[in-house]
């Protein structure tokens, strides 16, 4: 710049020929010219402009035309913002901007820039001679800041419960950055290759773009597979009567339009219209942005679909253990009758029966049709459970005598069995509220299932009275629980293959009903 200003003919601007200029002027201009930094000074009435090589960016397409020019007629497009910080200036007042956006036309349109500066008086011999300006552009900070804003807008959208809520919420995170994206939709494509409108932002209702005919020819113009992660760039102008108007008076007449791929489907599951800034250069950092958006919208996508695939996986597990409960429970009234019947009858004879054969016979059916009435009760119980019928009646009561008594039923069959019952339970400071039908069905639940399981050693069963509670626990000496098989103890119907037992009877239902009874006290 240097070179060009020394061999500008000066004597036809207003500030003369340099031999005329003030030494502030000089000064000032030697200043400005051997710095490195983006500076201009503006001088005179006419405040001529004259910048240093830094500050050519800035100006663009301008350069060399604004040399030597009036501020006014170089920065017609902006002086409405910074004429009145010039003014400050000239009358001795210091300005200060940071990040100021401006549309400046440098490449023959107007361009969103942003820019940190500040302006200077500089003194004359008679006052403020001109100004003084040194400036960055901040540019490219702030669209990075703003982009990677809408980048974690949409990385939040991966929370959505359904594919149509993550297309609706990144249209919304789309929508709230319509000056890098002014207009966006997004459609869905189907297994069969069908295509429709899911969501957009910034399309008028009733716009073409929201036609299903249009998507398809959309679709096939961007090249699929091949072109996930680039795009195409699509013109506007020639192929729409009206344009989705975007912030600025310019509507955008540009358009990428990227497929959004599915490596698992291997195929295209969305297409993407994403609207280009009138007021930006399509560059391509721009570029490169758009495609993180819709990687990032293609993320959440995904996530969505693999959550509706574990909703409905785990909706038709509950419907078919709901089914599953039902029969058992309408089979459970089926048996019902009859068992009451049969065993009204076998008591009789049980009780009558003369033999040693004849009564170890009837014994025997005895403990298997009280076996199977104690079944079809549990999944009545399962059946009311689900259904809300079942509630706890809790009553006040001496949770460690209750407990004792039910334990002490236990006592006989484990001398029998050669194992130690220890029982440990100490006075309670206050009563527990319990249901007492429900307590009895879990402490024998538990004692069952310590005996059957243990062959020597010793069960044990403590009532412990502390701050945060009462705690009841059994423990036994038995063949325990592989680590594998704890997490589903209380699983319906789960019974551990091959596990040792001193008999095989039992569904594998008595621990789901402990956890049930549990928690409605």
């Amino acid at each position: 710049m240097g070179a060009l200003t020394r061999a500008l003919d000066w004597s036809s601007t207003s500030l003369g020929p340099p031999a005329r200029w003030p030494q502030s002027l000089r000064t000032a201009l030697g200043i400005v010219l051997h710095s490195r930094y983006p500076m201009f000074i503006f001088w005179g009435p006419d405040l001529i402009q004259i910048c240093n090589d830094a500050f050519l960016p800035v100006l663009g397409a301008k350069h060399p035309w604004a040399l030597g020019r009036p501020a006014q007629e170089v920065w017609t497009e902006v002086w409405p913002d910074v004429g009145p910080l010039v003014e400050k200036a000239l009358k001795g007042e210091s300005t200060w901007a940071e990040d100021l956006m401006l549309f400046v036309n440098r490449h023959d349109f107007l361009e969103e820039v942003y820019f940190t500066f500040s302006y200077s008086p500089i003194a004359d011999e008679g006052g403020n001679g001109g100004m003084f300006c040194a400036c960055t552009e901040t540019t490219a900070q702030v669209l990075a800041a703003r982009r990677l804003l809408t980048l974690s807008q949409l990385a939040q959208c991966a929370t959505a419960k359904s594919v149509t809520e993550a297309c609706i919420r990144s249209a919304e995170a789309l929508g709230r950055n319509d000056h890098d994206v002014p207009f966006a939709v997004k459609y869905l494509v189907s297994e069969d290759g069908g295509i429709s409108l899911s969501a957009s932002t910034g399309v008028p209702a009733g716009h073409p773009l929201e036609r299903n005919d249009v998507a398809a020819a959309l679709l096939a113009e961007s090249g699929g597979s091949s072109n996930a992660g680039t795009g195409v760039v699509l013109e506007l102008s020639g192929r729409f009567a009206t344009l989705p108007p975007g912030p600025w008076p310019e509507p955008p007449t540009k358009a990428m339009i990227m497929p959004i791929i599915d490596r698992t489907l291997d195929r295209a599951v969305a297409l993407m219209v994403f609207g280009i800034s009138a007021r930006r250069p399509f560059d391509a950092g721009y570029r490169t942005w758009l495609g993180l958006a819709a990687q990032q919208i293609g993320a959440s996508m995904a996530s969505a679909r693999a959550y509706e695939q574990q909703r409905d996986q785990a909706l038709a597990l509950a419907e078919l253990d709901r089914a599953k409960t039902t029969f058992f429970s309408n089979i459970s009234h089926e048996f019902r009758t009859p068992l009451t019947l049969i065993l009204g009858p076998l008591e009789e004879a049980l009780n009558e029966a003369p033999g040693s054969d004849d009564r170890e016979r009837l014994t025997l059916m005895h403990r298997n049709v009280l076996r199977l009435q104690r079944l079809v009760n549990t999944l009545l119980d399962f059946a009311s459970i689900e259904a809300g019928r079942l509630t706890a009646r809790l009553v006040p009561t001496d949770l460690a005598a209750l407990t004792v008594d039910l334990v002490s039923a236990f006592r006989a069959a484990c001398d029998r069995a050669g194992i130690r019952l220890r029982v440990h339970a100490e006075a309670l400071r206050v009563p527990v509220a319990v249901d007492r039908d429900m307590w009895e069905k879990i402490v024998l639940n538990l004692m069952s299932n310590a005996l059957k399981f243990t062959f020597e050693g010793e069960i044990v069963v403590r009532v412990e009275d502390s701050e945060d509670g009462v705690t009841v626990s059994i423990r036994d000496t038995g063949t325990g629980i592989s680590a594998e098989q704890i997490p589903r103890v209380f699983e319906r119907f789960h019974r551990v293959d091959g596990a040792r037992a001193r008999t095989r009877e039992g569904s594998g239902i008595g621990l789901a009903l402990v956890d049930e009874l549990v928690r409605l006290n």
